[in-house]
C-alpha cells in the first residue's frame, strides 16, 4: 500500500472504481472488469475448467453459502458453487456489484454491504465460503485476520475457497523469456496480416487519490507469496495451498494461439495441474487456498 494512501482511502479506492467502471456491462456483453481476463476461445475450456475446481473443496449441499467480495457473480462458473444451498450471502464494498448479482440470483441471494476485512456475520453460521480474487484488494497486513474471520463464520467441520494471485510466482518467471519470444513472433504475423496490435491489458496498482470528479482508472491490488502466507497463517488457521490456475493472463495472452495448437497445450497443462495441484499451486500464478474449521 503506498505511505500515501490510508485504509479508508484504498477502501474508497476500491469501492469507486467497481461502482463506476469495473462493474459496468460493456457492449459485448462483458463487464469492463473482464478485460483483465483472456476471453479468446482458445482459453476458454481451460479457464472454466479451472473455475469449476471450487466446488471440490465446498460442502455439496447447505442453507448458507457466503460469498465474500462476490462482485456480480460474473462467470456462469460461479453459480454452480451455491447450485444446492438455499441462500447464497453475496458481500460486497459495491452496491453496483451486489445490484447486479441480484439479477443473476434474484431471491436465492442475500446481500450486504460490507468489506471481506470486517465481516458482519455471528460465528458458525456458514455452510461453506468462497472469496475469489478480493483478498489482493485489501493490504497484506490485514489478510491473516480476514482468513480467520473467514475461519470463525464457518460452521464447524466446513470448509471455505480463496482464490488470490502470487507475486513473481515461479512458473511464470521461467517462462518470461517465452512470454517476449511470443510477443514478438505475434506482433510480426500481426503487422504482416495487416492488423494493428493491441497491448495487453494488465490491472492497474494503487495511484495517488484524484480529485473527487475524476472518474477512477485503477485499483489497488497487492499480491503476495506462499513462503508469506505459510509464515503468517501458522498456527491459526487450517489451511492447504493447491492450484485453481497456474498461467497468467500475461501468459495466455501472448504465449497459445490457436494456430500453435494453444488448446491441446492447455489441455496438457491442466492435466499437469491434476497430477501434482500442490506444486502448482504454490509456483502457478493462482493458487487456491482451501481453509477448514475443526468440529
Amino acid at each position: 500500500m503506498s505511505p500515501e494512501m490510508s485504509e479508508a482511502e484504498v477502501k474508497q479506492q476500491v469501492s469507486a472504481f467497481y461502482n463506476q467502471i469495473g462493474w459496468k456491462m460493456e457492449n459485448d456483453g462483458f463487464y469492463q472488469n473482464a478485460r483483465y481476463e483472456d476471453l479468446r476461445p482458445v482459453s476458454r475450456e481451460y479457464i472454466h475448467n479451472c473455475h469449476l475446481r471450487v466446488n471440490r473443496y465446498l460442502q455439496p449441499e447447505g442453507k448458507y453459502l457466503l460469498d465474500a467480495g462476490s462482485g456480480p457473480v460474473q462467470w456462469p462458473e460461479y453459480l454452480t458453487y451455491s447450485e444446492n444451498y438455499q441462500y447464497r450471502v453475496c458481500l460486497d464494498i459495491s452496491i453496483v456489484a451486489l445490484e447486479e448479482a441480484r439479477h443473476r440470483l434474484g431471491d436465492k441471494g442475500l446481500y450486504v454491504v460490507s468489506d471481506v476485512a470486517n465481516l458482519p456475520f455471528k460465528a458458525d453460521t456458514f455452510d461453506g465460503l468462497v472469496s475469489l480474487h478480493t483478498l489482493h484488494h485489501i493490504p497484506p497486513e490485514q489478510q491473516p485476520d480476514a482468513y480467520a474471520g473467514f475461519v470463525r463464520v464457518l460452521k464447524p467441520g466446513r470448509s471455505g475457497v480463496v482464490v488470490n494471485a502470487w507475486t513473481a510466482p515461479l512458473l511464470m518467471a521461467r517462462m518470461k523469456w517465452l512470454i517476449a519470444l511470443m510477443d514478438r513472433i505475434n506482433g510480426v504475423l500481426q503487422r504482416l496480416s495487416g492488423k494493428k496490435r493491441s497491448a495487453p491489458q494488465a490491472p492497474k496498482t494503487a495511484a495517488p487519490a484524484t480529485p473527487a470528479k475524476a472518474k477512477p482508472t485503477g485499483t489497488f491490488t497487492q499480491h503476495i507469496t506462499p513462503e508469506w502466507l505459510k509464515e503468517k497463517l501458522a498456527g491459526r488457521v487450517n489451511f492447504k495451498i493447491v492450484v485453481w490456475r497456474s498461467a497468467s493472463v500475461r501468459f495466455l495472452r501472448s504465449v497459445i494461439q490457436p494456430w500453435l495448437f494453444g488448446k491441446l497445450w492447455l489441455r496438457w497443462l491442466y492435466q499437469q495441474e491434476e497430477r501434482d495441484p500442490e506444486y502448482y499451486g504454490e509456483n502457478g500464478q493462482y493458487p487456491l487456498i482451501v481453509i477448514s474449521k475443526p468440529n
